[in-house]
Formats: C-alpha cells, sequence, structure tokens
C-alpha cells in the first residue's frame, strides 16, 4: 500500500480579485503568549490568528502547568498554576519559542529546561545571543544533546550589546530584564514591529520600558507584573502576500486588518514597480497595469522584510526585465527557488551579494543573490513546500501558471498562515485538498 499525503490542488481561474482579512501578526501572537506567563494573573490575547504555532505553544504553556483557553481567536493565559520547569522534549524541533521561555521560567521557578530550537530550515539561527545575554544577567547554563538547562537564584540586568539586531534575542532579553533585579541596557536592540508590540504589552504589564534612538532599550526590573489584554496587529507578511496573489495574476486584493504603518517599504517597493495603490484607515488594495523589475535587498526593520522575499521573487518571474533579490538576514532562503525554476521560471542563483551591504553569509555554500528574467510562462507541476514562506510562493506561482499545480509538504502554510484555503477560494482560486501518494524525501 503506498503511503499518501495531503496535498494542495491549485488550478489557475486567472486574476484573482477581493478582499482578504488578515488576523494577528504568526510572528507576534507566539512571544505574548510566553510573556503571559510572567504575570501574577491571566493575560487575555485577542486576534489571534488559527496556525500550528498558536496551538504548539499553548500545547507547551499547558505542559508547564498554565491554563490555557481559546475561544474563536482569544487566548486566555493562567500563569498561576504553572508548577513545571522544563519544556517537554516532545517539542523538539517544532519552533523557536521554547529558547524564548527561559527568561520567564527562570523568573517563576528558578529552574528551566528547553529542547532544541526547531522552525523553517532557512539557515543558521543560532542561540548563542539568548544564552551570552541570559549568562550576562546571572543564568547558569548548559547545553545538552536534547536541549538547554539553566538555573539561577536572581537574575540582574547587565549591559547587553547584539552583534546583530536579532529579533528572537531581543525578545529574550525584554522578557528576562523586565523582572530582573536593577536595570538592563541593551544595545543593538531588533526595531521590528512584533518586537515594539511585545515591548509595549510588557509595559502594560507593568514593566519599566524605554526605547531610545539608535536601537537602544533601557529595562528598570520591577518586583512583578500583572496580567494584560491586548489585541494583535494584523500581520504584515499575510497582507503583503496576498497583495502579490493580485498583482502576480493581473488582479486586485484589498486587504484588511493590517495597518499602512507596518506595510510602508512593501508598498513603496511595489509603487517602484508600477503597482497602484488605494489605502485608507482599514485597508489596503493593490492593482498593476503592468510590473517592471526590481533590485530589492532584505534587511532589518525598517528594511525590506525577509519573510516578504520569497512572494516578491514569485512575482518577480511575472514582470518584464531582470530583477535582483539579494538576502542578507538568513543565508538559506532561497530553497523554494528550484521548484520554482522547475515551473518553467527563468532563475540564477549566485553566492555573490548583489546588494549594497557587504553580505553577512561570506564563505557559505548556499546562494544570497538570484536574479530573475522575468515573463517566462510558467506551468503547473508537483512541487513538494521547503518552508513556510515558500510554500506561500508556490502557491503564488501556481496562481499565476498553465495548468494544475500539486503541493505536498503543506503543513508549514497551515504553521504560519491563518486559513490560507478558505482565504484564496475568496478571491477566485480553485484551490482543494486531496489525499496524494507521498513524495520521496516527505516524511
Amino acid at each position: 500500500m503506498t503511503d499518501q499525503t495531503e496535498a494542495w490542488i491549485v488550478n489557475p481561474v486567472g486574476p484573482l480579485k477581493g478582499d482578504v482579512t488578515v488576523r494577528g501578526s504568526k510572528n507576534a501572537v507566539t512571544k505574548h503568549l510566553v510573556a503571559s506567563m510572567l504575570g501574577s494573573s491571566p493575560s487575555v490575547i485577542s486576534n489571534c490568528p488559527d496556525v500550528g504555532d498558536v496551538q504548539i505553544t499553548t500545547s507547551m504553556l499547558e505542559s508547564l502547568g498554565c491554563e490555557v483557553l481559546n475561544e474563536n481567536g482569544t487566548v486566555t493565559v493562567n500563569p498561576t498554576t504553572l508548577s513545571n520547569s522544563r519544556v517537554p522534549i516532545r517539542f523538539s524541533g517544532m519552533n523557536r519559542i521554547p529558547i524564548l521561555m527561559v527568561g520567564p521560567l527562570l523568573h517563576r521557578v528558578g529552574e528551566a529546561f528547553v529542547p532544541l530550537v526547531g522552525g523553517d530550515d532557512i539557515g543558521a539561527r543560532p542561540i548563542d545571543f539568548h544564552v551570552n545575554a541570559l549568562r550576562k544577567m546571572g543564568a547558569d547554563i548548559s547545553i545538552t544533546e536534547e536541549g538547554l538547562e539553566a538555573k539561577a537564584t536572581r537574575l540582574k540586568g547587565a549591559h547587553i550589546e547584539l552583534p546583530y539586531p536579532s529579533v528572537g534575542a531581543t525578545e529574550t532579553i525584554l522578557m528576562t530584564a523586565v523582572l530582573a533585579e536593577g536595570r538592563t541596557v541593551l544595545d543593538g536592540g531588533a526595531l521590528e514591529p512584533e518586537v515594539i508590540e511585545l515591548a509595549l504589552f510588557l509595559q502594560r504589564m507593568g514593566a519599566r520600558i524605554e526605547m531610545r534612538p539608535n536601537r537602544r532599550y533601557i529595562i528598570d526590573g520591577v518586583d512583578s507584573l500583572s496580567g494584560a489584554a491586548h489585541r494583535l496587529k494584523g500581520d504584515r507578511i499575510e497582507a503583503f502576500s496576498y497583495l502579490i496573489a493580485g498583482l502576480i495574476t493581473g488582479g486586485e486584493v484589498r486587504v484588511h486588518g493590517c495597518s499602512q504603518d507596518r506595510l510602508v517599504t512593501a508598498i513603496s517597493t511595489l509603487s517602484g514597480m508600477g503597482a497602484q495603490f488605494e489605502i485608507t484607515d482599514t485597508s489596503v488594495s493593490a492593482w498593476a497595469d503592468s510590473l517592471t523589475a526590481a533590485a530589492v535587498e532584505t534587511d532589518t526593520h525598517p528594511g525590506f522584510m525577509t519573510d516578504w522575499q520569497s512572494p516578491m521573487v514569485a512575482l518577480f518571474t511575472q514582470c518584464e526585465g531582470m530583477s535582483v533579490m539579494y538576502e542578507t538576514v538568513y543565508e538559506n532562503r532561497f530553497t523554494y527557488v528550484p521548484a520554482l525554476k522547475t515551473m518553467g521560471a527563468q532563475i540564477e542563483m549566485y553566492n555573490t551579494a548583489l546588494g549594497t551591504q557587504a553580505s553577512r553569509f561570506v564563505g557559505s555554500a548556499t546562494p544570497c543573490s538570484v536574479v530573475v528574467n522575468g515573463g517566462a510562462p510558467l506551468t503547473g507541476t508537483e512541487v513538494v513546500v521547503p518552508d513556510i514562506r515558500g510554500g506561500f510562493a508556490y502557491v503564488l506561482a501556481a496562481a499565476a501558471a498553465e495548468g494544475t499545480t500539486t503541493i505536498t509538504g503543506t503543513h508549514h502554510l497551515d504553521r504560519g498562515y491563518n486559513h490560507p484555503i478558505e482565504n484564496f477560494a475568496e478571491l477566485g482560486l480553485e484551490i482543494r485538498t486531496a489525499l496524494v501518494p507521498t513524495p520521496p524525501g516527505l516524511g
């Protein structure tokens, strides 16, 4: 009997048109859930997306003894019942959330074990920034084959300078410093909207956090935090991706739920390629008569977001002329490109830094730049999703292709997007699920 796996079957129908409402950010919701562990009373997070990472994170919290209630996108976390300091090994490799739990667990219990980190295979995302910061604040940490063991009697503020504005490390430091004794000064912190949103949530819980120029945070530790309520801001990755769905098929998509300020760089980049926009207080829509090539490089906020990169490369395949995408944040972001090439896209990958910034991945065996010769017709085929964002690029390419595309490995998409099949169907795309023979390499 042949093993079978679930696949998405996509049949292109022409221009995609209509409205999509995005929920809160996947990259923010899990961090807010972890921050809820720090409170002396329950916290309520609303506008949560229905994605796999929320389910994984709430299961971790429950394994630690927290009471969690998820009703129609509103998650209530009661941390007062927390009774366990060890995140079970079964969560190893599922996502990168466990490392963020170390600081809160040290404050609540005095010790912590978290399994090895996981998430999409988009390049090395080491935990050394996290570990070094926690050690500076007084944590005794050892790394084993299974995960990270930590102990601390009392964490203390410290001066921490990040070599690179890592989002995850910044979040770890914020969630550890708020209850540490004394002042923490963080230099080189990340400024992504999701990080600022977390800082504001912690402030709402009673934390003393200041944001200074030049990526500096100043956190004065307090004795306790209370629970708080927060409605998550819209997911800028989803919003951008659905705008691309309209543009790549010659249609027009209006996105609700994500404010303009979260899409400034995306809007300006697409405008430079010929896209036109209608922007209101509650929605953003995009369309174009034709789109020209562009040279884009990813960067930390407020630069072009690395998670926007794969949808943009998919769009490049349908633009006239030669486009360039230079990746500076992760060194393995182009794993989705070979499948686009099998669909007919004319893309070349290079280890050369085709951009203005010095490459962070000198000597890496993986490409950091791609050049796309746009305008070549795409043809539907069978593809396997390598990661969340690359998977969405496949759906976009399938919507613009001729013929049927069968996409397997769609659990990645379920982990990162809120009801994507339903949203695409609302835009007119013919998309359904089916069981198909498991392709080689997909386990």
